[in-house]
Protein backbone atom coordinates (compact mmCIF):
# COMPACT_ATOMS: atom_id res chain seq x y z
CA UNK A 1 0.00 0.00 0.00
CA UNK A 2 2.84 2.07 1.03
CA UNK A 3 6.60 1.62 -0.51
CA UNK A 4 9.28 4.20 0.50
CA UNK A 5 12.03 2.79 -2.16
CA UNK A 6 15.54 3.88 -1.60
CA UNK A 7 14.82 7.82 -0.20
CA UNK A 8 17.62 10.20 -0.22
CA UNK A 9 17.03 13.76 1.61
CA UNK A 10 18.94 16.47 3.04
CA UNK A 11 18.14 19.23 5.55
CA UNK A 12 21.33 21.61 6.33
CA UNK A 13 23.86 19.04 7.38
CA UNK A 14 21.97 16.01 8.09
CA UNK A 15 21.18 13.17 5.35
CA UNK A 16 17.95 10.89 5.64
CA UNK A 17 17.96 7.66 3.34
CA UNK A 18 14.56 5.61 4.31
CA UNK A 19 13.44 2.66 2.85
CA UNK A 20 9.83 1.14 4.47
CA UNK A 21 6.88 -0.69 3.45
CA UNK A 22 3.71 -0.01 5.25
CA UNK A 23 1.02 -3.37 4.21
CA UNK A 24 -2.81 -2.49 3.54
CA UNK A 25 -4.77 -2.47 6.69
CA UNK A 26 -1.70 -1.87 9.01
CA UNK A 27 -1.06 0.91 11.05
CA UNK A 28 2.53 1.71 11.73
CA UNK A 29 3.86 3.77 14.31
CA UNK A 30 6.90 5.88 13.33
CA UNK A 31 9.00 5.76 16.68
CA UNK A 32 12.37 7.35 17.20
CA UNK A 33 14.38 10.04 19.56
CA UNK A 34 13.73 13.39 18.94
CA UNK A 35 16.09 14.72 15.58
CA UNK A 36 15.91 10.85 14.31
CA UNK A 37 13.87 11.85 11.60
CA UNK A 38 10.22 10.79 12.13
CA UNK A 39 7.99 13.44 11.25
CA UNK A 40 10.77 14.25 8.10
CA UNK A 41 10.04 10.72 6.73
CA UNK A 42 5.70 11.89 7.25
CA UNK A 43 6.58 14.83 5.76
CA UNK A 44 8.05 13.17 2.60
CA UNK A 45 5.52 10.87 2.16
CA UNK A 46 2.90 13.96 2.59
CA UNK A 47 4.44 15.90 -0.28
CA UNK A 48 5.33 18.98 1.98
CA UNK A 49 9.10 18.33 0.78
CA UNK A 50 10.17 16.46 -1.70
CA UNK A 51 13.16 13.40 -2.59
CA UNK A 52 16.17 14.27 -3.93
CA UNK A 53 16.18 10.71 -4.95
CA UNK A 54 14.39 7.37 -4.73
CA UNK A 55 10.54 6.44 -4.62
CA UNK A 56 7.60 6.46 -2.78
CA UNK A 57 4.21 4.39 -3.80
CA UNK A 58 1.14 4.43 -2.80
CA UNK A 59 -1.82 2.95 -3.95
CA UNK A 60 0.17 1.80 -6.56
CA UNK A 61 1.03 4.57 -7.92
CA UNK A 62 4.37 6.72 -7.41
CA UNK A 63 3.40 9.95 -5.54
CA UNK A 64 7.38 11.38 -5.93
CA UNK A 65 6.16 14.75 -7.94
CA UNK A 66 2.47 15.32 -6.83
CA UNK A 67 1.40 18.27 -4.24
CA UNK A 68 0.23 17.00 -1.15
CA UNK A 69 -3.55 17.19 -2.25
CA UNK A 70 -2.98 15.01 -5.15
CA UNK A 71 -1.45 12.31 -2.70
CA UNK A 72 -4.37 9.53 -1.78
CA UNK A 73 -3.66 10.57 1.86
CA UNK A 74 -5.42 12.67 4.85
CA UNK A 75 -3.38 14.11 7.14
CA UNK A 76 -3.54 15.14 10.79
CA UNK A 77 -1.27 16.86 12.78
CA UNK A 78 -0.71 17.93 16.75
CA UNK A 79 -1.90 21.31 15.46
CA UNK A 80 -5.31 20.59 14.15
CA UNK A 81 -5.88 23.27 12.00
CA UNK A 82 -9.00 24.27 12.13
CA UNK A 83 -10.61 27.13 10.93
CA UNK A 84 -11.49 29.87 13.58
CA UNK A 85 -14.44 31.42 11.81
CA UNK A 86 -15.67 28.10 10.59
CA UNK A 87 -18.26 26.02 12.10
CA UNK A 88 -17.71 22.49 12.95
CA UNK A 89 -19.42 21.35 9.87
CA UNK A 90 -17.81 23.57 7.63
CA UNK A 91 -14.27 22.73 9.12
CA UNK A 92 -15.30 19.16 8.22
CA UNK A 93 -16.52 19.66 4.98
CA UNK A 94 -13.15 21.43 4.03
CA UNK A 95 -12.33 17.49 3.62
CA UNK A 96 -14.93 17.15 0.59
CA UNK A 97 -14.16 20.23 -0.86
CA UNK A 98 -12.10 23.60 -0.16
CA UNK A 99 -14.68 26.01 -1.41
CA UNK A 100 -17.39 24.16 0.92
CA UNK A 101 -19.50 23.41 -2.52
CA UNK A 102 -20.84 20.37 -0.89
CA UNK A 103 -24.25 18.31 -2.21
CA UNK A 104 -26.48 16.52 0.18
CA UNK A 105 -24.93 13.21 -0.37
CA UNK A 106 -21.55 14.96 0.78
CA UNK A 107 -23.36 17.36 3.62
CA UNK A 108 -24.99 13.47 4.70
CA UNK A 109 -21.32 12.11 4.60
CA UNK A 110 -20.36 15.14 7.29
CA UNK A 111 -22.91 14.93 9.58
CA UNK A 112 -22.33 10.89 9.73
CA UNK A 113 -18.00 11.32 10.25
CA UNK A 114 -19.38 14.03 13.22
CA UNK A 115 -22.17 11.77 14.64
CA UNK A 116 -18.55 8.35 14.25
CA UNK A 117 -16.35 10.77 16.15
CA UNK A 118 -18.83 11.79 18.76
CA UNK A 119 -19.51 15.49 17.84
CA UNK A 120 -22.61 15.60 16.25
CA UNK A 121 -24.78 17.49 18.78
CA UNK A 122 -22.11 20.70 18.19
CA UNK A 123 -22.33 20.90 14.36
CA UNK A 124 -23.11 24.53 14.20
CA UNK A 125 -20.51 25.80 16.91
CA UNK A 126 -17.05 27.21 16.31
CA UNK A 127 -13.93 25.78 17.33
CA UNK A 128 -13.71 28.18 20.38
CA UNK A 129 -16.32 26.90 21.72
CA UNK A 130 -15.12 23.33 21.85
CA UNK A 131 -12.75 21.55 24.38
CA UNK A 132 -9.48 20.45 23.03
CA UNK A 133 -10.20 16.97 22.96
CA UNK A 134 -13.55 17.98 20.52
CA UNK A 135 -11.47 19.77 18.33
CA UNK A 136 -8.98 17.40 17.85
CA UNK A 137 -12.45 15.33 17.08
CA UNK A 138 -13.42 17.72 14.60
CA UNK A 139 -9.82 17.25 12.89
CA UNK A 140 -10.65 13.77 13.13
CA UNK A 141 -13.76 13.82 11.18
CA UNK A 142 -12.37 15.86 8.84
CA UNK A 143 -9.64 13.37 7.96
CA UNK A 144 -12.60 10.64 8.27
CA UNK A 145 -15.12 11.91 5.42
CA UNK A 146 -11.88 12.08 2.66
CA UNK A 147 -12.54 9.21 0.41
CA UNK A 148 -8.19 8.66 0.90
CA UNK A 149 -7.29 4.98 1.60
CA UNK A 150 -4.01 6.17 3.95
CA UNK A 151 -3.69 8.29 7.01
CA UNK A 152 -0.73 10.30 7.89
CA UNK A 153 -1.14 10.73 11.79
CA UNK A 154 1.62 13.11 13.05
CA UNK A 155 1.62 12.95 16.93
CA UNK A 156 -2.02 14.30 16.64
CA UNK A 157 -2.99 13.19 20.34
CA UNK A 158 -0.12 14.12 22.23
CA UNK A 159 -1.52 16.88 24.03
CA UNK A 160 -4.22 15.54 25.12
CA UNK A 161 -4.20 13.88 28.71
CA UNK A 162 -3.86 10.36 28.84
CA UNK A 163 -7.03 9.03 29.26
CA UNK A 164 -8.08 11.39 26.11
CA UNK A 165 -5.64 10.28 24.14
CA UNK A 166 -6.37 6.27 25.01
CA UNK A 167 -9.90 7.46 24.04
CA UNK A 168 -8.97 9.01 20.43
CA UNK A 169 -6.23 6.16 19.44
CA UNK A 170 -8.94 3.79 20.28
CA UNK A 171 -10.91 5.94 17.67
CA UNK A 172 -8.39 5.86 15.22
CA UNK A 173 -8.22 2.10 15.43
CA UNK A 174 -11.75 1.56 14.95
CA UNK A 175 -12.12 4.31 12.15
CA UNK A 176 -8.72 1.99 10.38
CA UNK A 177 -10.52 -1.22 10.88
CA UNK A 178 -13.63 -0.64 9.59
CA UNK A 179 -12.77 1.48 6.63
CA UNK A 180 -9.65 -0.98 6.07
CA UNK A 181 -7.39 2.08 6.16
CA UNK A 182 -3.51 2.24 6.48
CA UNK A 183 -2.29 4.32 9.51
CA UNK A 184 1.41 5.45 9.37
CA UNK A 185 1.37 7.24 12.51
CA UNK A 186 4.58 8.99 14.58
CA UNK A 187 4.61 9.03 18.35
CA UNK A 188 7.02 9.39 21.22
CA UNK A 189 4.77 6.77 23.62
CA UNK A 190 5.33 3.46 23.45
CA UNK A 191 2.16 2.95 25.13
CA UNK A 192 0.36 4.53 22.05
CA UNK A 193 1.98 2.46 19.45
CA UNK A 194 1.57 -0.85 21.45
CA UNK A 195 -2.20 0.11 22.14
CA UNK A 196 -2.98 0.62 17.95
CA UNK A 197 0.17 -0.56 15.80
CA UNK A 198 0.10 -3.70 14.28
CA UNK A 199 3.88 -2.71 13.28
CA UNK A 200 6.46 -0.02 14.19
CA UNK A 201 9.52 1.57 12.34
CA UNK A 202 12.17 2.41 14.25
CA UNK A 203 14.09 6.03 13.04
CA UNK A 204 17.46 6.44 14.01
CA UNK A 205 19.96 8.74 12.64
CA UNK A 206 18.06 9.06 9.52
CA UNK A 207 17.56 5.64 8.51
CA UNK A 208 14.75 2.95 9.50
CA UNK A 209 17.05 1.08 11.89
CA UNK A 210 13.80 -1.57 12.54
CA UNK A 211 10.48 -2.22 11.16
CA UNK A 212 9.31 -5.29 12.62
CA UNK A 213 5.62 -6.19 14.13
CA UNK A 214 4.37 -4.64 17.24
CA UNK A 215 5.00 -7.57 19.59
CA UNK A 216 8.86 -6.68 18.80
CA UNK A 217 9.07 -3.41 20.27
CA UNK A 218 10.51 -5.00 23.47
CA UNK A 219 13.41 -3.93 25.75
CA UNK A 220 15.18 -7.04 24.50
CA UNK A 221 15.79 -6.33 20.90
CA UNK A 222 18.85 -6.75 19.72
CA UNK A 223 18.86 -3.53 18.02
CA UNK A 224 20.42 -1.54 20.95
CA UNK A 225 19.36 1.73 20.68
CA UNK A 226 15.49 0.46 19.99
CA UNK A 227 15.74 -1.61 23.49
CA UNK A 228 17.44 1.19 25.07
CA UNK A 229 14.40 3.51 23.34
CA UNK A 230 12.13 1.15 25.10
CA UNK A 231 13.61 0.53 28.14
CA UNK A 232 13.59 4.63 28.46
CA UNK A 233 9.70 4.47 28.46
CA UNK A 234 9.15 6.74 26.04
Amino acid sequence: MLDVKQIHYTYHDQAFDFELQVEQGAICALMGPSGAGKSTLLALMAGFIEPLNGDIVAAGKSVVGKAPHQRPMAMLFQEHNLFAHLSVRENIGLGLHPGLKLNPTQCQLVEQAAQQVGVGELLDRLPEQLSGGQRQRVALARCFVQPHSIWLLDEPFSALDPLLREEMLGLVKRLATERNLTVVMVTHHVSDARAIASDFAFIHHGQVAVADKISQLTTEHRNTALAAFVKAGH
